[in-house]
Parts: C-alpha cells; structure tokens; sequence
C-alpha cells in the first residue's frame, strides 16, 4: 500500500475540478458527465503510475460498482461498493444507473465534486442563458488575432465556467488558423 499511496496523494494534487458542462433538461440544472468526472482525475493519475478501473458486481435489483485503483507496482486501492438501483427494469433503466454509479463512485474514490455544490448554485440569482452558438461564431469569424482576443475576453465575461471549456476550444482553434494564415 506505501507505493500506491504515495503515487495518489501526488495524483490527488493534480486532479482538476469535474466541470458541469451537461444540462439535465428535466430539472434544468447543470451536472458534471462521467467524462467531466474521468478529465478531472485520469491524467493525474496516469501520470502517476495509476491505472483506474470500475468495477461491476452481479445485482437483480439496480447495479453496484466499484472503482478501483492499479498502480504499476502491483498495489491497489478500492473506493468501495456504491450500489445504485435501476429505475425501471430495462436496458436503459440499467444503463442510466450504470453511468450513475460509475460517476459519483469516482468522484467518491477520488475525493473530488463538481465545480459548484447545488448550495451554491441555488443561492446564485438567475441569469439569462448567453447565446453560446453566437459566441463561437463571433469567435470563428474572427478577421485577426487582436479581434480573435477582444472576442474572447468579452465571451468569458459572459459564461459560466461551465462554458468557458468550448469556448477556449474555439478560440484556441481560431488562433492556430489565424497564427497559420499569418505566416503564409
């Protein structure tokens, strides 16, 4: 346990938040996806010698997993046995609890949560949603790099962080293809 102990408290140091970038349209509120969750903390841990891998356990009445973490030298950690039930008996009843289990699961075993706790979220005033398809074109369209970084600023004043992810994206895009057609 002293290798793979050592190894995660450095990955730990190194995990980034779980970003909820997701919107649940049935209660309107932003969560972190199973793939905010596993950005945040895979490359850490690769990065220290440690593979992550989920487990999942026989169950008739919902699905039960556990993360679990391999490090090079042969040591592991488990995070425990989350149980979660299906909500209806079908493939997609059992596949959203799968994906239910293996997020909060991970973020346990990881010791990380989203980027916001519902408290917080819930205390904020609401705001109006920015027009997030109009942002990416201003910045797709944009004629220089000074244009390209005045877009930019402007657009991450707007967000939430959750959007500021695919707004970089873009403009990171822009940037290279501008940074390209200069040098041409």
């Amino acid at each position: 346990m002293k290798t793979v102990a050592a190894a995660f408290v450095k990955a730990k140091r190194a995990f980034g938040p779980a970003l909820k970038d997701k919107t649940n349209p049935a209660f309107r509120s932003k969560y972190a996806d199973l793939g905010a969750c596993l950005e945040a903390v895979e490359g850490a841990l690769l990065d220290n010698g440690i593979a992550m891998i989920q487990q999942t356990f026989e169950d008739s009445t919902g699905v039960t997993v556990e993360t679990l973490f391999l490090h090079e030298s042969g040591e592991e950690l488990r995070g425990g046995k989350l149980h979660v039930p299906a909500s209806k008996q079908d493939p997609q009843g059992y596949g959203s609890a799968l994906t239910y289990a293996r997020r909060y699961s991970l973020m346990t075993a990881c010791g990380i949560a989203p980027e916001d706790d519902d408290g917080n979220a819930a205390s904020r005033p609401a705001r109006a949603e920015p027009d997030v398809s109009a942002i990416l074109k201003g910045i797709a369209n944009s004629s220089s790099l000074d244009i390209l970084k005045t877009n930019f600023e402007n657009a991450l004043q707007m967000l939430d962080s959750g959007y500021r992810h695919a707004i970089t994206t873009a403009k990171d895009k822009r940037k290279q293809e501008l940074t390209q057609k200069e040098a041409a």
